[in-house]
């Protein structure tokens, strides 16, 4: 069960929405959101310093990477104390901490003593990212070592969730993981099966009804033809605003050259998914 969740903060409306999702997780599972803004160590050292110098307030090239340090650090103060101060008003349990390094890395090595790691799909750079999936979340997303929950840029509160299930042992880990956190969610949960024959597909549904049948909770299976990313996407339009899937599930060099399903989904989902290892 779910209860210390981490949550990365950065400034970004993508993040506030993470916020708002933790926060309500938290509330509802009884569970500590630890709010965590990363210093990035690739601000202070990158190629951007002169730039970014000038907006935070002090000469370029004068003694840039001490002064860029202090600002980004007091910044990050400031935004830690303002989530202690939202999550204050919702009478949360909350934790807070400030670390400098590389963003991606923090949170994998943090997310060690926590149960799920809340992000936005994209972040503070946003404008200087390309595609629908900023490139930290995506690395955090294949670094975790614990479920990531990635989330869009506006809160809505989930009412009807889906899982995509394959078989595979990441899939049936999600599928626990959807179980047990739609039983305490008190959300309806839909299992959408995807394969190219249907025989197979109704096996696959009738060992995940099995599965679900001793779980205190509404849920159906259902079985599609096709090519898994689209439907998946394509079925999320139904109404469903929760997704749980096994994260990526081929090596990196696969995932190149045949393209990857969790990257297709995480791309163009327009609801929270919800990344099982």
């Amino acid at each position: 069960m779910i209860k210390t969740i981490l949550l990365g903060i950065d400034g970004s409306q993508h993040a506030l929405n993470a916020e708002e999702y933790a926060l309500w997780l938290g509330q509802r599972m009884d569970a500590t959101v630890v709010g965590l803004h990363v210093v990035d160590i690739v601000s202070i050292e990158g190629s951007f310093f002169h730039d970014i110098s000038g907006s935070l307030g002090f000469e370029p090239y004068f003694d840039l990477s001490s002064k860029m340090r202090e600002a980004l650090t007091d910044r990050g103060q400031t935004l830690l104390t303002a989530y202690q101060d939202r999550a204050a008003a919702k009478h949360a349990r909350i934790d807070s901490v400030l670390a400098i390094g590389v963003v991606a890395n923090e949170l994998a090595d943090r997310a060690k003593t926590a149960d799920l790691v809340v992000i936005g799909n994209r972040g503070s750079n946003e404008k200087y990212s390309t595609g629908l999936l900023g490139s930290t979340a995506e690395s955090i997303a294949r670094k975790s070592p614990k479920p990531v929950l990635v989330v869009p840029a506006q809160f809505r509160t989930p009412t009807k969730a889906l899982l995509a299930y394959d078989g595979s042992q990441r899939a049936a880990a999600a599928m626990q993981t959807a179980a047990e956190c739609c039983s305490a969610l008190q959300l309806p949960l839909t299992v959408l099966i995807v394969c190219r024959e249907r025989e197979a597909g109704e096996k696959l549904a009738a060992e995940a009804c099995k599965y679900l049948a001793s779980h205190r909770l509404e849920s159906e299976c259902v079985v599609e033809t096709g090519h898994a990313p689209e439907q998946i996407v394509s079925f999320l339009g139904r109404g469903f605003d929760l997704l749980f899937i096994g994260a990526y599930g081929h090596s990196r060099i696969i995932e190149m050259v045949l393209g990857s399903t969790t990257e297709y989904v995480l791309r163009n989902a327009p609801c929270p998914v919800f990344l099982n290892r």
